[in-house]
This record gives C-alpha cells, structure tokens and sequence, in this order.
C-alpha cells in the first residue's frame, strides 16, 4: 500500500522535500494529520502540570507544528511556482480550516497565559532567547489573545475571510495574466523589435501550435514590445491589457475584493485597539509609525521629483517629432530611443553577453569571491518541475551550508514576478525530536546534548527570458539585477546562524528584509564583476569597455522616474492602509487620487488600474510596507558605499557583512545589526549621490 510522503523519512539527498514522489492528492490528509499533531502538542503544552518555563512552553511552542509548517510551505510555493486546478481548489477548501487552526493556537488564554507566566517571572535567558520570548509574547498580543470573547470571534470570522479572499484575489491575477494573447501574422506590424524578441515570440506562438509571433502579458513579452515596437497601436493594445487586469466585468475582476481586503485589514487593526491598519503593522518595522514613513517618502518626492519632471519633459520633447502628446505606452518606446542617441546604449546590445549559465557562473561565483562559498548542481534532489535546477552549497571550509532550487523561466502555471521562498529554515537542534509529535525532547541547555545545525533549503524563482530552438536563454540587465536580487535574499537564508527557526533567515522586519537582496544588485554596474562572466555567448568575446561606459554612464538615465513610478506605489498603499475609516470609494478614482502627488505629466482619464493586480500589498504581505523598498535603498546603497571605500571584493568588509547581517536574522534589533555593520547610522546620501540626485537634500 502506497504511504503519504509527507508522513513517511523522507530518505533524500539532506533530506530535501521529495517532490518525485508526492501526488496532489497527498496534501489535504497531511494538512488534516499536521493540525491534529499540532493540536496535541499544543494541548500537552497547556497541560503541564509544572510551573512555566522557557523550555515547556516558548521552546515547546518553537517547535510546535513542524509537519503542519512543512506540508503548508510546499502547497503554498506550489501555487506560486507550478499550480494547479487541482491545489487551487483545494487551497480554497483549506483556507478556511488552517485559519480557524492558527487563530485556535494564537487566541488560546491558556497557552498565553504560560507564555505571559513565562515573561512575568523574568528567567535567566541569552538575548537571543529574550529576543524569541518578547517576540511570541507580543505575537499573540497582536493577535488578540486578551480580547473580549466578542471581538475574538470577530477576528476569526475576518482572518477566515481574507485568507479566502486574498487567495481568489491571486488566482484572479493569474488566470486574467494568462488569458490575454496576442498574436500578430504580419511581420511589417512589428517594426522595430530586436531580433532576439521576435525569436522569442516566434518560439512561443510554436509552443502554442500557432504561425507567427505571440506576444503575451509576462514582464519579457510585453515589456520589450512596449520599449520597441514602431506600432503605435500595438503599443497601446498591450500597455491597455495589462493595465486593465482584473478590472473587466468577468469572474476575474478584483475590485470588490481589493475593497473587502483593505477594509477587513482596517477592521481587525481597530478591533485591537488601533485607528490605522499601518498603525499596528508598523510596530513590527524600522519606521515604527506612519508618521515616520510620510515623512520619509515626502523627503524623497521633494529629492526626486525635480528630477523625475527633467526626465519626463527630455522624453515628450524627444517624442514631440512624432507625436502631438505623450501617451503611457508612449513613453518607454522614446525613453529608449532617447538613451539610445544620449549615450549610444540599448539594452539589447547587452544581451549576448548575459547567457544565463555564464549569469550563473558569474553570481556564484560573486558569491564565492566575497564569502568562499561554492555551489555545486545536484541532480539527485528532485525537483518539482524540470525547468529547476538545485545545488548544494559549501562554505569556505567545505561544510555543507544549504540547498539552493533555482527556477529560472516563465510558464502557464506560475505566477508572474521574482521570488525567494524556503523549503527548510535554518535553525540549531538540541535533543532528539519526537516521532509523534515533532517536538524535541527539550531539556536543560547545561546538558551534553550534542548541537545540530539544521541546514536551509532556499528557492528562488523568477521569470526571465527564455531559450529559443537557436538560442539559449539570454538575458537583460534588468534581469540579471533580478537575478541578483533574489540571490541577495538567498544568502539571508544560506548563511543563518541562529538557534530559532522563527527568528533565523528572512524572518526580520519587512523593512530590513530588502537590505541584503538589494544590496547585491549593487554589483550589476561594477566592471570588475561584470568581467568576471560577461562573454558572447557565439564568439566568447570578453564585454568591451567601452560597452560598459556606457552602461555606467547611462545609469543615471530616467533615475528620476524610476523612483517616482516606486513611489507612487507606496503612496497608493499607504492611502489605503492609514483609513480610519472603511474604504466606499471607487477604487480606481481612489487610487488615481492617492498617488497624484508622484505622477508625472497630465492625469490620464482612462479606466486603468494598479490596485486589482498589485498582489505585494493585496495578498504578499507589504501592505502598508511597501515603502520598505525605498527605505532599504537607502541601506543597501549606504552599506554598498562601505564596500566602495574598502574594496567591492574586500572580503574583510564582506565578512563583517555576513556576520553581522547575514547571520543573524531577527536575533537583534536590525538598527543594532547595521550599525554593528557600518559602524554608525545609514546616511541617504549614498541613495541620492548613486541616482544622480543632488546630495544636499
């Protein structure tokens, strides 16, 4: 008789999630045994007949869940990466039992009652056992756990509904994404694009059993034709799709739904005592309140907008030869044409150069340069689709550090975007955990327990540009910034040294998450790395110089814009999540309204929209946090500088960084782990001096 993989050893290279062998139909009886282990464990908690202690009840609690976490973690990157008809529905049928399970653990009085015992008697701890004390304790205090029995219901009923909603809202997304289609016989109608780009639309209208080229809303089909096709009217037919998903009036439109997650989210802060959903998400984040975050983005808008208004007024006189007004899909069409006489530079000039397995090499091997870590590619892990590759990394010494899944290229059935998710986090064991109910056998740490530093298993995925029946798959600055993105987000994880899972890794404030992953995009513009992997991918030539002048020079080129377009997103999302009350408007007036101050040329009337497709603040957890984009700029940027005076490949410097970033996950304070890094406060001087904004400000 076939067994569940999930219930079952694993028997696995570093024990790796089996995906050859689990069947869709083995998630819902592991959801159903992980709630009822995890309800056990939770009861034999509350039911200790000894006084409190860190060990019976934060520690036991730590490792609570541990089979209901695991089964979770893979559905929920499946969905993202590699979905289904099948796991969305049965996502849809779960959401309501899992969130009724987590709100019974973290509204439980009895359970918070040790855990307030617990912080109450004040226990001999290390800091980092303080820090996972004060951070369950204020957890369920968040959550809660003190309300009235009224009010408690209520937020159950609420989290039940926006675990549902901000699922139907994703999948929405998707499926919106994935029916827009466009298929163009005639080669005269698209004038000007690369060849490259039409290869890569000619590949895919033969994958979808069609002639000609196909052209679809993935960030490396649409985003091309808008930056180069002549046809003005394809322009606009493409820009008009894809700022309309969701929006039409068909089962995919997210207005309403955008309208119930904004006023549940409003709700469920006041009911915990607070006037603003940003009001109680901030008290976890660097900024600490709204106040702060406004203050913040008001500074940059005053920096930046100057600026942005140059850039905008260069492309429509550029553009004024042609056209009587700049339109939306206008502009990235003559904002290239523009680089392209100001500094002789095109984007797909770059392209031969950036062969994905020589990105590859060349990421890695950063890595390998500033930390002594390697990777090597092994096959016997198995994978969930065949487009992933995995890798085993090595620290300097030739120890085992991590897993890395790395998946590369876009397809029907994954969302659109980059992402890093993890398999497994990263955490130290003492004792032997049980069989039954996943819990250690937790006893003093005065004992001669043997420590075991239990390793993580890190995914990125992303959506670049893929290989041609003649080509393999080149790729774009922007994406090999992607690329370098998400490997930053990676290394948080790989390099984890914490005793906590829930504290290890990437488990920081939100607006300390982006630091490390930004920070590595930093190196896209350095000569030095570029050099180290950039060869024509025909005739192995080494990037010219004079190439990358030009990228450098250029770098500066609609910075203005750039930051404008990010921060009318943070503005739009906090109009949203500092109501005090309940959102009636119509959304897509309401959102025109909200960013107007970041918006640039003359307001467009047209019925489009952001918020129905805007899934980072809808369903991926920056609501009222995407400003954290920007402010970790400011970090990344300021902690960059420090390699630029000491060294890009200092490996002291690097060193520092990984011990006191990368390490430590959310062991500290992140004010604390910077300045332990830099040595004193984040300047934004950096930020504005790397865009070419006067640094005074």
């Amino acid at each position: 008789m076939r067994k569940n993989p999930f219930l079952e050893p694993y028997n696995t290279p570093h024990g790796t999630t089996p995906f050859d062998r689990i069947e869709e139909q083995d998630f819902e009886p592991a959801l159903e045994e992980g709630m009822r282990r995890e309800d056990a464990e939770i009861e034999a908690i509350v039911s200790n007949a000894d006084e409190p202690t860190f060990e019976n009840t934060v520690l036991a609690l730590e490792h609570s869940g541990e089979l209901l976490a695991r089964v979770e973690t893979v559905m929920g990157n499946l969905l993202s990466a590699c979905t289904s008809d099948y796991l969305e529905a049965l996502a849809q049928k779960m959401a309501p039992r899992l969130s009724e399970h987590s709100n019974r653990i973290m509204l439980n009085e009895r359970l918070f009652a040790r855990i307030k015992a617990v912080k109450r008697s004040h226990p001999t701890l290390t800091a980092e056992e303080q820090r996972l004390l004060d951070t369950v304790y204020d957890g369920f205090v968040r959550r809660g756990v003190g309300l009235p029995k009224r009010k408690k219901a209520r937020l159950m009923e609420i989290s039940t509904e926006a675990s549902l909603k901000t699922l139907q809202f994703s999948q929405n997304v998707l499926k919106d994404t994935n029916r827009f289609k466009l298929l163009i016989t005639d080669k005269d109608e698209l004038k000007g694009m690369p060849d490259h780009q039409m290869e890569l639309a000619r590949a895919a209208a033969a994958e979808a059993g069609k002639e000609g080229w196909l052209f679809t809303l993935e960030a490396p089909s649409y985003g091309p034709l808008l930056s180069y096709c002549d046809n003005r009217k394809l322009r606009r037919k493409v820009w008009m799709a894809h700022n309309t998903l969701c929006i039409k009036k068909n089962k995919y439109n997210n207005l309403e739904l955008a309208r119930n997650l904004v006023n549940l989210r409003l709700e469920r802060a006041q009911l915990q005592g607070c006037k603003t959903y940003a009001q109680q998400a901030l008290r976890q984040r660097m900024a600490e309140n709204t106040k702060n975050v406004t203050n913040f983005l008001s500074r940059l808008l005053k920096a930046y907008k100057p600026a942005a208004e140059s850039d905008y007024k260069a492309i429509s006189d550029y553009a004024k030869g042609d056209l009587s007004h700049l339109c939306p899909w206008d502009t990235a069409y003559y904002a290239h044409k523009l680089q392209l006489e100001r500094y002789n530079f095109d984007a797909e000039m770059l392209r031969p150069y950036f062969e994905l397995s020589n990105v590859i090499k060349g990421v890695f091997g950063l890595a390998t340069r500033l930390y002594g870590i390697t990777f090597k590619e092994n096959k016997d892990i198995p994978v969930y689709h065949e487009d992933v590759k995995a890798y085993e990394v090595f620290d300097s010494d030739g120890s085992y550090l991590a897993v890395l899944y790395a998946d590369f290229h876009p397809r029907a059935n994954k969302k659109s975007g980059a992402w890093m998710t993890s398999y497994q986090g990263q955490w130290k064991e003492l004792g032997v955990r049980s069989e039954e109910l996943g819990v250690k056998n937790l006893k003093p740490q005065t004992s001669n327990l043997k420590e075991t530093n239990v390793r993580p298993h890190v995914s990125l995925t992303m959506n670049l540009t893929k290989p041609t029946k003649d080509k393999p798959a080149l790729l774009t600055l922007g994406e090999v910034t992607t690329f370098l993105h998400e490997f930053g987000h990676g290394l948080h994880e790989i390099f984890s040294q914490c005793r906590f899972e829930s504290l290890s890794g990437t488990n920081v404030y939100w607006d300390f998450v982006e630091l490390p992953s930004q920070f590595m995009e930093n190196f896209a513009l350095e000569k030095d790395f570029l050099k180290t992997f950039a060869f024509h991918y025909e005739t192995g030539e080494l990037i010219p110089d004079e190439l990358i002048d030009r990228v450098i020079e250029s770098r500066h080129f609609n910075a203005g814009l750039a930051c404008l377009r990010q921060l009318s997103f943070c503005l739009l999302d906090m109009a949203y999540y500092t109501r005090t009350e309940p959102l009636t408007e119509d959304i897509i007036s309401y959102e025109k309204k909200a960013w107007a101050p970041a918006q640039i040329g003359k307001p467009s009337k047209r019925r489009t929209c952001m918020t129905t497709q805007f899934q980072h603040i809808m369903t991926g957890g920056y609501a009222a946090g995407y400003y954290c984009y920007k402010w970790a700029e400011v970090l990344d940027a300021d902690a960059f500088s420090a390699f630029q005076e000491e060294g890009i490949f200092n490996t002291e410097t690097a060193a520092r960084f990984r011990h006191e970033i990368l390490e430590r996950g959310n062991t500290q304070h992140p004010k604390i782990l910077y300045r332990n890094f830099r040595r004193r406060n984040p300047s934004i001087k950096a930020m504005l001096k790397r865009d070419g904004v006067n640094v005074k400000q």
